[in-house]
This record gives C-alpha cells, structure tokens and sequence, in this order.
C-alpha cells in the first residue's frame, strides 16, 4: 500500500488541500484511493509519536490504524494530511531551523506503515510572510519567542528537506511553493491522490473561491467549460488572466507587520527563499511542482 503524507507546512492550505480531496472520496474509492477524516487519525498517530518518543511503533498499531481510518476497504493508497506532525507553531522553529523533529518523528512513521510505501508532501512559503503568521499563530508577541531567538535570515526549507531526505533516503518527497497555489491546486490534489494528468477532481477551484470574486469564478467555470482541451500550462495561464482581473485584494494582502521588520529585510528574506526554492529543485529524490 502507498501512504501519501501531506505534512503541512503550517499555514500554507491550512485543511484546504484534504478537504477538497475529501469531496471527491466515493470515485477515489474506486480506485483504491482513500481519504480517511483527519479526525480518524490525528489523534492516534499524535499520542503514538508521544507514547513511544525514542522508540517503535507496537506491532499492532499500524491495524490498528486502518481499521480506524478505512474500516470499509482495503485501499491501495491512503491519503493522510496532518500540519501539526512536527509540531505546534510555537515549538516548530528552534536552533535555527525549520522542523527540527521531522527527521525523527518522519522514521517512526514510516517504520508505522511498514511494509507500505511513504510518499511526502510539503508546501513551503515564503519566510518573509511564514514567520509573522507563525508569530500571529502562536500564544506569545514576539518572533524571538515564537523561534527560541533563532535567526530569521539562517532558516532555509532546502535544509529541512535535505534531513527528510537523509532520514529516509527511499522516500519520495514532493514540494510546491505556497505562493504558487492557485496556479497548480489542481495538480497538487492530483499527486497527493497519485492520479493521471487527465483526472478531473470535484474542489479543483477552491482555493479560487477563496481570492477570486463570484463574477471571476462564474466566468472562470464558463470559460473551461466550453474548452475541455485545455492543457495544464493553457489552464494556469487562464488563471493567472482571471486572476489579474478578478482577484479580491483583500484575500491576496498578507500581514508583514513584525516589530523591527524593514522593508529592506523583507526584501532579503525573499531572495533568499528564490535561491532556496532553486536549491530544492536540484535535490536527488525530490519533485517541485511549478506552475
């Protein structure tokens, strides 16, 4: 059985990516896919990272597992999404890194699912815009304490990615940069569900609902519609054309309000992240999905 594991990060689609995999549950089901309710796993994988820190999973825990999450099939796939994996937002940047658990807690989960195939998936997202929302999501008012005073300029998702990938070198990881989202949501639903380029999803403008005017989003529907050979790079230019007239400003605003924070700062961490995102990309075992 493959076990796709979509591991956040922290306010990237925040539940939006399974929920709108979830609408699609009763087809994916016939084709050996399943997406279990968040609510069917999370819990129990937490309180097993919890009970066995340090050691392994009981040898029952993993049918235990599916029994709970697909008690009605034995799929061929399962699609899991949990960004709290690693970690609450308050403790998932410390000694300045990115998720310094994920190396650990991603080897008892894949020695959980054994014998299945694990297969990972992260969203990234620019620390310029991360780290304030990681501040804003945390029960205290400053980056120093959100972070334990690491440095915001040292951080980099290339090197969280090379630990993931140190850590199990047999599993796949797949990557896509937050900002790019509205342009390839269909593709991310596709290769989370490991489905064709052909496949049509239920959700696959969801996250267009959310930035996208009503206006924009009837258009958009009527437009594709009456265009079924639309290709993917055809469809994201689409997109982007609707988009640059019928996006809601308001959704597309993001808060950069950090005590301390200039424009020159914000400015550096974004380059940084452009040569980061250019450093994943050249990482052995890794798929980026661009637009």
């Amino acid at each position: 059985m493959q076990v796709a594991l979509h591991v956040g990060a922290h306010f990237t689609d925040d539940d939006k990516l399974i929920k709108s995999l979830g609408k699609n549950t009763e087809a994916l089901a016939s084709q050996g896919i399943a997406i279990p309710a968040p609510s069917s796993y999370r819990r129990q994988i937490r309180e097993l990272l919890n009970t066995d820190r340090g050691g392994t999973p009981p040898a029952d825990a993993r049918a235990q597992l599916l029994a709970n999450m697909s008690p009605d099939m034995t799929p061929d796939r399962i699609v899991l999404s949990n960004s709290n994996l690693f970690g609450v937002p308050r403790g998932v940047i410390r000694n300045d890194q990115l998720y310094p658990t994920a190396g650990e807690r991603l080897t008892y989960i894949d020695e959980l699912f054994q014998p299945d195939q694990l297969e990972i998936f992260l969203a990234i997202r620019d620390p310029a815009t991360f780290l304030p929302a990681i501040v804003n999501g945390s029960p205290v008012e400053t980056i120093e304490e959100a972070t334990d005073g690491s440095v915001p300029m040292s951080l980099r998702w290339s090197e969280l990615v090379l630990r993931m990938r140190e850590a199990l070198p047999h599993v796949p990881v797949t990557v896509w940069c937050n900002e790019d989202t509205p342009l390839i949501w269909e593709e991310v639903m596709r290769e989370l569900a490991g489905l064709d380029p052909t496949v049509a999803l239920e959700g696959s403008t969801d996250l267009l609902s959310d930035i996208m005017s009503e206006e924009g989003i009837r258009r958009f529907g009527d437009y594709v519609s009456t265009r079924p050979g639309l290709t993917e790079i055809q469809k994201r230019r689409v997109i982007a054309a609707f988009l640059d007239k019928f996006a809601l400003e308001d959704e597309l605003e993001e808060e950069l309000d950090l005590p301390g924070w200039t424009e020159d700062l914000i400015d550096t961490l974004t380059e940084a992240y452009d040569e980061d995102v250019f450093q994943i990309e050249r990482i052995p075992g890794v798929t980026l999905i661009t637009p």
